[in-house]
């Protein structure tokens, strides 16, 4: 059994729809918050498959200046793209991610994040939820040799940990997160809170479960 659960932080801790209110506050179609993430999430992957890496940050500021132009905005387009990006310091978690993240801890589980962003945002969005305590090391790939769903991005968790990547359990809601732990040897979860199914392409995920308490559950018993 793992004895490290990494929890993803984008879209698996974090409710990223009121993202899509800060683009209609500037003016534009709220649909587009969901084509710039997947693209900017899109051009990382690329980068990091041209053996290049990038912060997020910058990728995240860049694809809204793609995507947001032609859009008849109510001001400037820079001061529309940091006040969409500030919408990530005030994202709240998922409603199971608290009492979950509790339940898992209890198991006697070390709990870390692996995100592809910034370990400050993780902090904040753990510390407004009242769980950052549970949580031994906020890991980015800012720190690792690439992103993932890259080979190194996990190897780098395990060494943070002090452990092997067979120790560890990812759990996520990308699937392509999933395949990526997979591959480097760890265990996964696949956290399905929309009932989506997983792609036949990817390596399939140990663990499917609808919520994070669902998931202490299975690794309590």
């Amino acid at each position: 059994m793992p004895s490290v659960v990494v929890f993803d932080v984008n879209e698996t801790l974090s409710d990223m729809a009121p993202m899509a209110d800060r683009f209609n506050q500037v003016g534009a179609p709220s649909l587009l918050a969901k084509v710039w993430f997947a693209a900017l999430l899109r051009d990382g992957f690329a980068l990091t498959a041209a053996g290049a890496q990038e912060r997020f940050a910058v990728l995240a500021a860049g694809q809204l200046r793609t995507v947001l132009a032609g859009v008849e905005l109510d001001r400037p387009v820079d001061t529309a793209v940091a006040h969409i990006l500030d919408g990530f310091t005030h994202l709240p978690v998922h409603p199971d991610v608290p009492d979950g993240v509790r339940a898992l801890r209890a198991t006697g589980r070390r709990l870390v994040t692996l995100t592809n962003g910034a370990a400050d945002i993780a902090e904040q969005l753990l510390t407004r939820a009242g769980v950052r305590a549970e949580f031994e090391h906020l890991l980015s790939v800012e720190q690792a040799p690439a992103w993932k769903p890259a080979r190194a991005a996990y190897e780098y968790a395990a060494t943070a940990c002090g452990t092997r990547p067979a120790d560890l359990l990812l759990v996520a809601v990308h699937p392509w997160d999933i395949d990526g732990a997979a591959r480097a040897g760890l265990h996964t979860a696949w956290l399905n809170r929309t009932h989506a199914r997983y792609p036949d392409y990817f390596t399939p995920p140990e663990h499917t479960v609808a919520t994070v308490g669902e998931l202490a559950d299975r690794l309590a018993g």
